[in-house]
This record gives structure tokens, C-alpha cells and sequence, in this order.
């Protein structure tokens, strides 16, 4: 495979018969020895599964939600969730493949996600939560236009579903960026 600026790139809508692939672009992305290839890692602070079949296959048949992807050479190399709650847009389960990240495909999901929830719901925020630990990814976010609200939500502790806390103090911050 070339580069990622020489590829074409095509989006669409997951479908189950993704499923596989989307469990095995997110896990690699923030699990396990793969995800250090990349700087979205959360090898240091969570271990044991960031999503699951059953969790991405919920995302994919849920009303009011999409999870879209990005295809290049028939492979899916990044994919983001979208939910129409009304008034706002909620953006998760974002991954870009390790070895891809850095070249410019996070930004490009991020505005096609974006301009998708402005023009097919008609929303004027975008909302998403984010881990506080993850003070580059949040930096990252806010160089796009997001901002910090302050508005934490404790993170699942116990439910291995979302992963086995290495530290004690997680929680997800709510990110908002404005659309309009």
C-alpha cells in the first residue's frame, strides 16, 4: 500500500459484515503492543478490550447512529461513530490504524463526521468524552475547535467491557466543539 495522501480514499457506512475489522482497527489502535505503533495508545493506562463485536454490531443497527468509515484499497484503515441526540451530534469509537496515524486521516475523519452531522441532521454541536488522562489527545482536539466543558463522568470501573483500569483516577471530560 502507498502512502495514505496517495490512496483513494472512500467513505461509507459500516455494515455488520465490518464488524470483525472495526473490533480488530479499534483494539489496535488503543490496546496491546500494536497500539504503541501509534500515539493514541492506551496501553499505559487501560489493558483488556476497548470494544467488542457485540458493542461495535450495536453501534451499527442502533437508530439515529452510523459508524463510519474509511476505506483505502478495499481496506477499512479508520472509522468514527455519529448519534443524532436532538440538538447535538456525539462522536466516538474513533480509530485510525497505528501505522496510519500522523498522516492526516484523523483530521479528514473528523471533518467529514462533522460536516455530515451539520448537513444530514441539521445539529449545531458536536459533542464527544474523552478520557482527562489523555492530555495529548485532548490538545489534539481542541487544535480542531473542540472545547473543554469541566464536565466529567466517572469511568466504568469494573466493567471490563471497557477495559482494566491501570490507575485509579479516570473519567471522561465532555468535549464540545460548535458546528454552525
Amino acid at each position: 500500500m502507498g502512502t495514505a495522501a496517495d490512496a483513494v480514499l472512500t467513505f461509507r457506512d459500516a455494515t455488520d459484515a465490518d464488524v470483525d475489522a472495526l473490533v480488530e482497527l479499534i483494539e489496535s489502535a488503543y490496546r496491546g503492543e500494536s497500539s504503541r505503533a501509534g500515539w493514541t495508545t492506551e496501553a499505559d493506562i487501560l489493558h483488556g478490550q476497548r470494544t467488542d463485536p457485540e458493542g461495535v454490531r450495536e453501534v451499527v443497527k442502533a437508530p439515529d447512529s452510523r459508524l463510519l468509515t474509511l476505506e483505502s484499497e478495499g481496506r477499512i484503515v479508520a472509522c468514527c461513530q455519529l448519534e443524532h441526540r436532538g440538538a447535538h451530534a456525539y462522536f466516538g469509537m474513533f480509530a485510525v490504524g497505528p501505522a496510519l496515524q500522523g498522516a492526516g486521516l484523523g483530521r479528514t475523519v473528523i471533518a467529514e463526521a462533522e460536516r455530515q452531522a451539520r448537513e444530514g441532521w441539521g445539529v449545531a454541536e458536536m459533542h464527544m468524552t474523552v478520557i482527562t488522562a489523555r492530555q495529548d489527545l485532548i490538545a489534539w482536539y481542541e487544535r480542531r475547535g473542540y472545547r473543554r466543558t469541566g464536565r466529567t463522568t466517572p469511568f466504568p470501573y469494573g466493567d471490563e467491557r471497557f477495559g482494566i483500569p491501570q490507575r485509579d483516577d479516570l473519567e471522561f471530560e465532555l468535549l464540545v466543539k460548535e458546528l454552525t
